[in-house]
């Protein structure tokens, strides 16, 4: 029976840099100095390409040929062959080349893709991939080993994946995984816009994020890494029986925390999260899947399991030579640029947060979290809002907002009394939680460095360094989701009956961040 997968939320980063018998991803540990400007003959964020002699279609398809090979396609014709020879099926898909752009002086080798080896329609099988050819805790632990490891809650099944790549690596040729993690190399965790994960940059590229929530975003999902890596040698001592086939150090020992880190936002990059499979199988590394595939947030194509290989059917037709588009789940931009490198501007899963919480101060205040927790809310609430429904969010606030300003010990008993989430509505205090939200909404759209109309003219001058045109992409739609929502306060303040009244004081009015 086939069995759906969805890509699982990863980071996009560089893996396995360097000789095979170094430690992993050496190359991120000597950052390569940085150029000036970037000149406007370099190769911007384009699919123009440069087509390697990798083609994996089934002998006699009748469609269009694939574009003519490259002189440097020999690593990609290395990894295809490694998959034939173990066992891959015939395809129709071919392995091909994207220049990057110039923002490491022209150091970085073209970027692979799986594209259409022929002509496709919607619903042909592009490729199929047996097990034998995925990486899984299945392969990585055992059955036997994975129920006890993950209720530890300390490691997760990334870490496991990232650990065994990484004492692969050290095999060198011998790894039966040499040429998949020779791929793995060249890519460095890049999605489609030859970006790593923001968790691979410079404090100096970080603040191409200033006013975003993503800086936040970037320091947490880092302390969780480095909380992995300290677990590390927890996972050698319980799977002793697979790891005492490398003869290197504890994994603490064997790898420094900063390698640690670059290939387990690599995994993250690629990893693919399968449903309707054993445990073991939940997380898979996938050959010819991420990042060699170009993600699209409004496609319905995914990597399924059937028996036993994971399997790809396209939902659109293709012209050969044409990127394989899937799906990358239901994710905001932020977590798209956090684990993926990428921003996708027609994505209709964006959201931004705006969290309100009830004043800890207040003498009602736990009357009042009775009241919302009775409505489904909490003393703590973040309400998401989603792009093109930023109307309908600040409706939803409203009624939370409207129980802070509840003052009359009188009104507090009325509204415990009754049903549903009404607070009575008087003209200055409606007007003073409108006025609240416009107060903030406008604060939050200062925090950033620049304006929305600054972003709009930096990108239509099309010279940006790669890292700060995708950090502008991400801020310029979070920033029209702010106006979008600053846009229904100032319609719901116009709809007011009367104008003339002034906000009522509030001692404990809600928190916003």
């Amino acid at each position: 029976m086939a069995s759906s997968a969805s890509v699982s939320p990863a980071a996009a980063a560089s893996f396995f840099s360097g000789t095979h018998h170094r430690g992993l991803l050496p190359c991120f540990l000597r950052r390569l100095p940085r150029t000036g400007s970037r000149p406007r003959s370099c190769s911007r964020l384009h699919l123009a390409a440069c087509h390697a002699d990798t083609l994996l279609s089934s002998p006699g398809a009748q469609s269009s040929p694939a574009p003519s090979p490259c002189p440097s396609a020999s690593s990609a014709s290395g990894f295809s062959d490694w998959l034939l020879t173990h066992g891959l099926p015939p395809g129709k898909v071919a392995i091909l080349e994207r220049p990057v752009p110039c923002s490491r002086g022209g150091k970085d080798r073209p970027l692979h893709y799986v594209a259409a080896g022929q002509d496709l329609e919607a619903g042909d099988v592009a490729f199929e991939v047996p097990m034998s050819l995925v990486v899984t805790l299945e392969r990585v632990l055992g059955d036997e080993s994975i129920a006890e490891l993950l209720t530890t809650n300390k490691l997760s099944e990334l870490a496991c994946l990232a650990l065994y790549l990484m004492y692969e690596k050290k095999q060198g040729k011998d790894s039966l995984w040499y040429p998949y993690i020779k791929e793995l190399d060249r890519q460095r965790g890049r999605g489609q816009l030859a970006v790593e994960s923001p968790l691979l940059w410079t404090e100096s590229e970080l603040d191409y994020l200033n006013g975003s929530p993503m800086r936040d975003e970037v320091v947490v999902r880092d302390e969780g890494i480095r909380r992995e890596y300290n677990e590390l040698d927890t996972l050698w001592f319980m799977a002793g029986s697979l790891f005492k086939q490398y003869p290197f150090d504890v994994p603490t020992e064997a790898f420094p925390f900063e390698i640690f880190k670059q290939a387990f936002v690599a995994v993250q990059s690629c990893v693919v999260h399968l449903q309707k499979v054993s445990l073991a199988r939940r997380f898979a590394l996938v050959p010819l899947g991420p990042p060699l595939l170009t993600y699209k947030s409004n496609c319905k194509a995914m990597l399924t399991a059937v028996e036993d290989s994971v399997r790809l059917v396209v939902d659109r037709p293709y012209k050969a030579g044409e990127p394989i588009i899937v799906w990358c789940g239901p994710q905001p931009n932020s977590r798209l640029l956090l684990n993926y490198g990428f921003v996708d501007e027609d994505n209709p899963y964006d959201r931004i947060a705006i969290e309100a919480s009830l004043n800890t101060k207040d003498p009602q205040y736990q009357e009042k979290r009775m009241v919302a927790q009775r409505n489904g809310k909490l003393a703590i609430q973040k309400f998401q809002v989603c792009v093109g429904k930023e109307k309908e969010t600040i409706s939803e606030m409203l009624p939370y907002l409207r129980l802070g300003y509840i003052s009359d010990p009188d009104e507090m008993q009325c509204i415990l009394s009754s049903e549903g989430d009404t607070c009575p509505v008087s003209p200055c205090s409606e007007r003073a939680v409108l006025d609240q939200l416009v107060v903030y909404l406008k604060s939050r759209l200062a925090g950033y460095p620049t304006t929305l109309d600054e972003d709009e003219a930096m990108l239509a001058d099309g010279n940006l360094e790669p890292k700060k045109e995708v950090a502008t992409r991400l801020v310029r739609l979070e920033k029209r989701m702010v106006h979008g929502c600053l846009q229904a306060a100032n319609e719901f303040i116009s709809g007011l009956p009367d104008h003339t009244v002034s906000p009522c004081p509030a001692l404990y009015a809600p928190e916003l961040k």
